[in-house]
């Protein structure tokens, strides 16, 4: 039977001045933790996903929509290398490397099989080369100098792949190289997968300007790159992501797609064949995007109320929303969203910028939205 998923969030109102006004600001709803809801509608199958796993989430609050058997530990083949991308992001933005950093080769790089573009050891190359590379054909030569490079060698990585994954919460991965080569005990779940990918493309969102490439090139043109995500040239507001296959974890992908401000990741894992993996995330996506929406709940600098305040040099100070603010709802159910204003008794001067004075919260069908 399905479920009905419930919404969450509460606004902290703070105060912040500006020129001759006092404000009351409330945060957005966007800064998300690593936690994530667990209920779905999606106990029975009703979707007819043939795949052997497969999870549909929010990705602004990890929500999950639709899961089958999504805590199941499967071989996730090249979709491994969303962890090693997310690892790369992390030292860019620590000021470690630079997307300009030369990148070398060493000879177990320039050795490795599967999806490659065949470096040389002579060869460096940039990071940000390194990174189309990867997020476009997979590239299991550059991933491994990458890591070699970030971590001095790939087990050193991996181990590091695998802390990250711990503080995800991915309970049910292990990682045993960088590059999703068939390895025994190289598991994960397509639960975790939805975790990773959301934190790339929440924390890193420039990611995207190299998943979303269908064609390109490299080494001044002599190279031609085609992604292995179909999904990006077929499906409309697709933002990525990573493809995987070998003979023995068959066919995963974890595709990302964008429409009207709902930004949503399916999960599939362990399709009998590459067309049933790009229709078994597309029946996902169009699941989401037909079911619910973003409603936008409250506007930048949009004045609130007004409140009295003693002792001040102005009688009344107005209450503003710091950020855009809004939730993800099933569609047709905004015009019952109710709100609730909580302010502070006896409001007095002098108010300090970031005092808190109350709190909004927005509901429906009386479960307090996010």
């Amino acid at each position: 039977m399905k479920k009905i998923f419930s919404l969450f969030t509460i606004f902290i109102l703070f105060i912040q001045t500006i020129s001759y006004s006092t404000y009351l600001t409330i945060p957005t709803w966007n800064n998300f933790s690593g936690t994530t809801e667990v209920t779905a509608e999606s106990a029975d199958n009703f979707l007819n996903i043939e795949a052997e796993s497969a999870i549909l989430i929010k990705q602004t609050t990890g929500k999950i929509l639709y899961e089958k058997n999504a805590h199941e530990k499967l071989r996730p083949a090249s979709v491994t290398k969303i962890m090693s991308i997310l690892l790369i992001a992390e030292a860019i933005d620590s000021g470690k490397i630079s997307f300009d950093t030369k990148i070398p080769c060493s000879k177990k790089a320039s050795s490795m099989g599967g999806s490659q573009i065949w470096l040389d050891e002579t060869e460096e190359l940039t990071v940000s080369e390194m990174l189309k590379a990867i997020c476009v054909v997979s590239a299991n030569d550059c991933v491994v100098a990458m890591a070699e490079y970030l971590a001095g060698s790939e087990e050193a990585f991996v181990k590091e792949m695998n802390e990250k994954a711990k503080n995800l919460g991915m309970k049910d991965t292990i990682f045993k190289n960088c590059h999703g080569i068939d390895e025994d005990g190289h598991l994960t779940t397509s639960y975790d997968i939805s975790l990773m990918s959301r934190e790339l493309l929440l924390n890193h969102p420039y990611i995207t300007k190299y998943t979303t490439i269908w064609m390109d090139s490299l080494r001044d043109g002599k190279s031609e790159l085609v992604n292995t995500n179909k999904l990006i040239r077929t499906y409309d507001g697709a933002t990525g992501l990573k493809t995987g296959s070998t003979s023995l974890a068959l066919y995963n992908l974890s595709a990302s797609a964008k429409r009207n401000d709902l930004s949503l990741i399916a999960v599939i894992m362990k399709a009998p064949t590459t067309k049933i993996r790009f229709s078994s995330a597309k029946t996902l996506l169009d699941y989401g995007f037909n079911t619910y929406e973003f409603k936008k709940i409250a506007t930048k600098n949009s004045v609130l109320q007004s409140v009295n305040i003693s002792k001040g040099t102005n009688n009344q100070i107005n209450l503003v929303f710091e950020n855009d603010s809004g939730a993800v709802i099933k569609k047709g159910t905004d015009s019952i969203i109710e709100q609730n204003i909580t302010i502070n008794e006896n409001v007095i001067a002098p108010i300090k910028k970031g005092e808190i004075l109350g709190k909004a919260t927005f509901s429906l069908n009386g479960e307090i939205v996010r």
